[in-house]
């Protein structure tokens, strides 16, 4: 018979212990028919040959049920979350689907099933399990915590039957998720002991010579331990039960993987971990006399043993925001040792024990918003329904409303805004992919660029090299990372696009044999209604500004000038002499020497301060790995130092500036005068090494502002230029950006 070749002889011995176990434990609430419909159903799974051993050949049926029990002892839920456990292989294979389940069950084992499934595709789709993201993203994937709770709960099972696995890269690939995933998803929803259980046996598979070692040292300390355990506790004993308090106290030793994560902290031997354990002393009190009786015992403590007073933990006064309630302290004990102890009520303990409420923050997870008020509702549930958790079904995982974690292809997973679209995702892989993209295949399916991305969809770019960024593509993202890119990538276009027309306007030119006057032009550019220069261009590229129109009214405009202009003295900036600059006696080429002498190394000039060859000059890390170059005065420069004061690397000139020119560019302030801009450009053109990229003038109140882009070697040329245009009559002032 099929059944009978389906559990051996062992697993069907187990198999009637679970199912005793498990009507003990929750038939109080199951409902009649259960168990029969459960069996049947179970049994046409087998027959149909749907439901297979696992990767350690371990039943799917035994395993299941020992998944129960462990939810229903450990966690304490009941019916729904046993036979969700129970079919959701069936579900999952075929032989049934969740509607008929709905129907035979009710929606809320259904719900169960759903979730449970969900949760494995999820958990199919990405290799990435080790990422923070991959966490908070199976939280918001499974609406229904309950889900995550059996997740928890069948990993420790796994765990526990696979100590003699023959496949030694399944067990540790099992035992690396459980540190990786399974263990901080049970700290963050207080199951403490299953958390520890979780994180010593994957110590045992993965480094299982420093286990062995832990638990020798523990075995052979043990005797010295009890006894002075007993020898602390003996004069508290008498002194409590002389006060009148009922109690039990008990020492409880570290976990093994927490004794060896203290040796690694403090780089130091088994011998060297002084607080192998602590002693909990558990007061019977009444609610209304709970913090007097744990104070009274607490001052019996102190008054017997000297306490630190840096290590008073007082959470009796001021629960943890997850509920936690309990005095710690440290005290020393017999032979000068430092022991902690720990007063609390029954109650206290039954929570931290068991509630799913405690210790999600115990020392050092923080941060979840909303986390808080969601795990003290449901400790208040706990607390209100005296263990009957049927109340947990309102509870939804809404902790990261505001967020969407999306997959790659590959399986790499990206967190983004909640509302953020295909475009987003692009941009925020890369730039590059973000403006050739031209849509996606989301969960295989082709979408527009503005189509909205959920939690747990696999994306897939796609690009065309004949896609450029467009300005209505602001209006379809909605992260600030993907509209700053977006500008970024406009203003680009436009000033490539500046440049070429104004290359066709200096072409058409110089074949018609005219010569270009920059002052003219601005003139003419300004009397045509431009505010800006780029304006001017951008319509010459756009074609609706014709170039031969140009040219005809930049020669009217010419004569006409010629016709007008009065000769207007002043003194020309040509008068100025260039200092002899004494040659240096290397020939070195020119260089950047970074940090330690190092030189060779790739960097780049930052784009906020311009620095040129004689700048005072340092590096910054930046977080590609490669080296941008500040001036010491950057406006940004405080900013970096006080942030990231780490990633700042020194950084000098050396040898020789030769043939190498950086873009600066120059403001310039004066009278609105024609005849300035001209003696401005006229100066710029016969300076050696010194390239006049660009201008543009504005003028208002009497005023001209004007921004110069030149080519320039060095600090020196720089400085000559600048001397120089300050003697030009009218000029004001100026500087350099």
């Amino acid at each position: 018979m099929v059944i009978d070749d389906f559990f051996t002889a062992e697993e069907k011995k187990w198999l009637f212990v679970l199912y005793r176990k498990l009507l003990q434990l929750s038939g109080d609430t199951l409902q009649k028919g259960d168990c029969r419909k459960l069996k049947f159903h179970l049994i046409h799974s087998i027959q149909n040959d749907r439901i297979q051993r696992d990767v350690f050949g371990l039943n799917p049926i035994i395993k299941d049920m020992q998944t129960a029990v462990i939810v229903a002892e450990e966690i304490g839920m009941r019916r729904a979350s046993i036979l969700g456990i129970m079919l959701h292989d069936s579900v999952r294979c075929g032989t049934y689907t969740t509607e008929e389940v709905e129907k035979q069950y009710g929606e809320d084992v259904a719900g169960i099933i759903r979730g449970l499934i969900r949760v494995n595709e999820l958990y199919d789709k990405s290799p990435t399990i080790e990422s923070e993201n991959f966490r908070n993203l199976l939280l918001s994937f499974a609406e229904d915590m309950r889900v995550i709770l059996i997740m928890i709960a069948d990993r420790v099972n796994v765990m526990r039957q696979i100590k003699d696995a023959e496949n030694d890269e399944a067990r540790r690939r099992v035992a690396n998720e459980a540190a990786y995933l399974y263990a901080p998803l049970a700290h963050k929803l207080g199951l403490y002991k299953l958390k520890s259980e979780l994180e010593d046996l994957s110590l045992k598979y993965t480094e299982h010579d420093v286990y062995y070692h832990i638990k020798e040292k523990l075995n052979a300390t043990k005797a010295a331990r009890d006894r002075y355990i007993e020898a602390f506790i003996r004069p508290v004993q008498k002194k409590l039960e002389e006060a009148g308090l009922t109690f039990h106290i008990k020492g409880r030793t570290k976990s093994i993987h927490s004794i060896y994560q203290k040796m690694k902290k403090q780089k130091c031997p088994f011998e060297g971990v002084y607080d192998l354990f602590a002693i909990r002393i558990i007061l019977d009190s009444p609610l209304d006399k709970e913090k007097l009786e744990c104070w009274q015992a607490y001052s019996i403590v102190t008054d017997m043993y000297q306490p630190n007073p840096k290590r008073l933990r007082d959470w009796l006064s001021v629960p943890k925001s997850n509920g936690y309630e309990s005095l710690h302290i440290t005290v020393m004990g017999p032979e000068g040792k430092w022991v902690e102890v720990q007063i609390r009520t029954e109650r206290m303990d039954e929570i931290a024990e068991r509630g799913l409420a405690a210790h999600w923050r115990y020392k050092g997870i923080k941060g979840e918003s909303g986390l808080d008020e969601w795990l003290t509702s449901v400790r208040e549930a706990l607390e209100s329904s005296d263990s009957d958790l049927e109340a947990m079904d309102r509870f939804k995982l809404d902790l990261y409303e505001d967020e969407v974690f999306v997959f790659t292809p590959k399986g790499d997973l990206f967190k983004l805004g909640k509302g953020a679209t295909v475009l987003d995702f692009a941009f925020h892989i890369h730039t590059k992919l973000g403006c050739k993209c031209i849509g996606a295949k989301v969960n295989g399916k082709n979408v527009q660029l503005k189509q909205v991305l959920q939690s747990g969809d696999q994306v897939e770019i796609m690009t065309s090299n004949t896609q450029t960024p467009k300005q209505d593509w602001l209006n379809i993202v909605t992260t600030s990372k993907a509209r700053t890119k977006i500008r970024q990538a406009l203003k680009e276009m436009a000033s490539k696009q500046t440049a070429f027309a104004r290359e066709t306007l200096e072409r058409k030119f110089k074949n018609r044999k005219i010569d270009y006057d920059e002052a003219v032009m601005m003139r003419l550019i300004k009397r045509m209604g431009y505010k800006v220069v780029t304006e001017f261009y951008q319509a010459i590229a756009d074609d609706t500004l014709d170039v031969n129109e140009v040219i005809d009214r930049y020669l009217e405009m010419q004569k006409r000038e010629n016709e007008l202009r009065d000769e207007v003295p002043y003194r020309s900036a040509e008068e100025y002499n260039l200092p002899s600059v004494q040659e240096e006696g290397t020939t070195k080429e020119d260089v950047l020497v970074i940090d330690q002498n190092l030189k060779g190394i790739d960097f780049k000039l930052a784009r906020c301060c311009n620095p040129i060859y004689g700048d005072d000059v340092f590096g910054f890390v930046s977080v590609t790995g490669g080296i941008k170059i500040h001036r010491q005065d950057c406006p940004n420069a405080a900013e970096l130092r006080a942030r990231f004061g780490y990633r700042i690397v020194r950084a000098r000139w050396a040898g020789k500036s030769e043939g190498t020119q950086y873009s600066i560019t120059l403001r310039v302030v004066g009278h609105d005068d024609i005849g300035i801009v001209t003696n401005i450009t006229s100066i710029i053109s016969k300076e050696t090494g010194i390239t006049l990229r660009s201008i543009g003038i504005d003028s208002h109140d009497g005023l001209f502002s004007g921004t110069l882009t030149v080519m320039v070697g060095d600090t020196g040329r720089l400085e000559t230029l600048i001397k120089k245009l300050r003697t030009v009559k009218g000029v004001k002032q100026v500087s350099r950006n």
